[in-house]
């Protein structure tokens, strides 16, 4: 079969598809088989990336979105050039492989974010693509077009029915992020079959009223140049996404091509045969590259390296120019932080005026704005809520909109929880980014999907989640979020604080600053707490600590948050009444779990019983505590003062309920341990 060199290299995919698949005897070959042809155009005719350094700044950035096709991602990077090879492709879905189920940023490199669950991926690009946007705005000027990347990425129609795709996808044409160009791989099967049953709606139209650029491309299994010609058409639209639709055929090439069967399943022994057969393979060979594909692919690769070097020299005349702003790109991009920025987080007596900790978070982020520059903040539409915006703060948003502009650091969500955190991800992979994001702690929970992998994908993303309790009062069970931390602090790798005062609050940034591969979110109060003796910001460092001590303590009180002055208040009662007690913050239980066990027992004693305090869900704290005072049910409408009265968190109630523990200890004449781990 004579063929030109790019459906050589088009077919080469296919069949790679079908034998890794195979070879795994798990996965999707169907969505790689269709999306070959797009797939081949985009990074032989369009992606600027230098295998040999996978982190160039100003690379363009390649998303697939489509989870179900991620043995494409792993294709196309071996075909690339990247440390991807054929024996890494003989061990996708393997323990411990550069080939995982799905593409994992840690994992593989050429890989940007960590997709697998449907409508992320596209959901990231905006974020990639916005801060492509932004690092522009900032920091090129005339003759230097510094960061002037495109942002690809591949996505199917199970993206496009998830919520999340929805939100981000939105802001993505608000915005204007005219280098986003996302290939919408149009194949009308999901695993439940035809999109008949249940996606019909006008994906052009849809688009098209989210402010898109719209391209339909008919033949995406054969018309290489309609699909490079959309591309070419794409990035000459500067003022808008734009949505390329690619009619393909799922599985192409299988006996089993345009039906579910090709889409969840390997194909075959006897298929994949064929298969090869048809596009002019040999049957028998496994994993097979003809070399001039490999060549082909090579001298892509060389031209990414060249222009990696010429942008290099770019660069350096840059630095030469402009000497701070070349500086900061490269202080930004390495990781590392300004040098004494923590002297700007503000420090309290208890002489200071009790505060809700949500207006101390926007102190401490109006303190950061100009020392930490690479801070981006915003919120879900609840910026008078979560005081996440300082007054100097520039909003981004398209020049042309008046509202603001590309170099803003401040980002309006509107009412799009989900996208916000998928977006923030995203931001937070092109490198450089700090990004946080405000809501109530009680809608975190509608963006799990994006927060559960900021902690997979080891992403310094900061949550900025204010009401965080029962008592936030009147807006009643719907909004008090008495499960929420219970699941981010079982959450591996993902740091979750409840600040008790201003200290705190700042110890607080500090920490979720420093962590640069953990996300952060931050639990703040509605309501007004005093400022505490004993409290000093280093001290969240260690997770927990003691507060406030006492000699021959014969209880201690653990506390987080708000209720930490409750448990000052109990100890002063306690301490008239004869039992001297030790009240222990604790402001992040996970960087407390990490600390040396002799710090631990210092803090946790043996020997003692311990109540622990806290206006949310007692579980979990079986780990501290050995009795606790706090939720067991959903929350109720009313003031504050009432509810804490009618759920018994109160110095009385923790006062009888510290009675009874160590009355229960002393005629059982032993104090169990808790906590501890082996």
């Amino acid at each position: 079969m004579v063929q030109n060199i790019d459906q050589r290299a088009v077919n080469t995919v296919r069949c790679l598809a079908a034998d890794v698949v195979k070879g795994a005897n798990s996965g999707h070959p169907g969505a790689p088989m269709g999306c070959a042809p797009m797939a081949h155009v985009l990074f032989n005719k369009f992606m600027t990336y230098n295998p040999k350094n996978p982190k160039f700044i100003n690379r363009d950035r390649f998303v697939l979105s489509n989870g179900h096709g991620c043995a494409l991602q792993y294709i196309m990077l071996h075909l690339s050039g990247y440390e991807v090879s054929i024996e890494d492709l003989k061990q996708f879905r393997q323990l411990d492989s550069k080939t995982p189920g799905h593409p994992e940023v840690n994992d593989t490199p050429g890989i940007e974010v960590t997709t697998g669950p449907l409508g992320q991926g596209i959901s990231n690009a905006v974020g990639l693509a916005a801060a492509e946007a932004h690092y522009a705005a900032t920091f090129n000027r005339p003759g230097f077009e510094l960061f002037d990347n495109y942002t690809y990425c591949i996505l199917g129609d199970g993206c496009l029915q998830e919520g999340v795709s929805a939100e981000a996808i939105s802001l993505a044409g608000h915005w204007k992020l005219g280098k986003l160009i996302a290939l919408y791989d149009d194949n009308a099967i999901t695993i439940d079959g035809s999109t008949d049953v249940s996606f019909t709606e006008d994906v052009v139209k849809r688009f098209d009223s989210y402010d898109w650029h719209v391209i339909v491309v008919g033949d995406g299994d054969n018309d290489l140049v309609s699909i490079e010609k959309a591309i070419e058409e794409a990035k000459s639209v500067t003022d808008k996404p734009t949505l390329i639709k690619v009619k393909t055929t799922i599985g192409y090439g299988s006996l089993n091509q345009g039906e579910e069967k090709v889409h969840g399943s390997p194909l075959s022994d006897d298929d994949i045969k064929q298969v090869k057969e048809k596009f002019g393979f040999n049957p028998e060979q496994k994993y097979f590259v003809p070399q001039e594909v490999y060549d082909l692919y090579a001298t892509r690769a060389e031209q990414g390296a060249e222009i990696e070097a010429a942008w290099n020299a770019l660069f350096a005349q840059y630095k030469t120019e402009f000497p701070e702003e070349s500086a900061e790109i490269e202080r930004r991009f390495s990781g590392k932080l300004p040098e004494g920025w923590e002297a700007a987080l503000p420090r309290f007596t208890p002489a200071d005026a009790a505060v809700a900790t949500r207006k101390l978070s926007e102190g401490v982020l109006t303190s950061l704005s100009d020392v930490l520059p690479e801070l981006l903040g915003g919120s879900a539409d609840l910026t008078g809520s979560n005081l996440t915006r300082w007054k100097k703060a520039v909003d981004f948003q398209h020049p042309s909109t008046g509202l603001g502009d590309y170099s803003g650091r401040y980002f309006r969500y509107g009412v799009r929880e989900h996208g916000m955190f998928a977006i923030m991800n995203g931001l937070t992979a092109y490198g450089g980014n700090i990004p946080f994001g405000g809501t109530f702690l009680n809608f975190l929970t509608y963006g799990w999907g994006a927060a559960r992998l900021s902690a997979l994908s080891h992403l310094r993303v900061i949550y900025v989640m204010t009401h965080d309790s029962i008592g936030l009062g009147e807006d009643g069970p719907t909004h008090q979020p008495v499960e929420t931390l219970v699941l981010t602090r079982a959450t591996p790798n993902m740091l979750t604080f409840r600040p008790a005062d201003g200290n705190e609050v700042s110890g607080t940034y500090l920490v979720a600053i420093e962590n640069q591969h953990r996300p952060s979110v931050i639990a703040l109060s509605r309501q007004n707490l005093p400022q505490l003796e004993g409290s000093s910001v280093e001290a969240v460092r260690r997770g927990g600590y003691v507060l406030q001590d006492v000699e021959g303590a014969k209880l201690i009180l653990v506390a987080t948050g708000s209720e930490v002055s409750l448990a000052v208040e109990t100890a002063k009662e306690l301490a008239a009444q004869g039992i001297p007690t030790r009240v222990v913050s604790m402001p992040c239980t996970e960087i407390y779990d990490e600390q040396p066990q002799e710090y631990k027992n210092s803090v946790l004693s043996a020997g003692i019983p311990i109540v622990s305090i806290e206006a949310l869900g007692i579980t979990g704290w079986e780990r501290y505590a050995h009795a606790h005072v706090g939720m067991r049910t959903f929350g109720a409408s009313a003031p504050i003062k009432e509810l804490y009265n009618k759920f018994d968190i109160t110095v009385d109630a923790t006062i009888a309920k510290a009675k009874k523990v160590i009355a229960y200890y002393e005629n059982a004449g032993y104090v169990p341990q808790v906590g501890l781990d082996f």
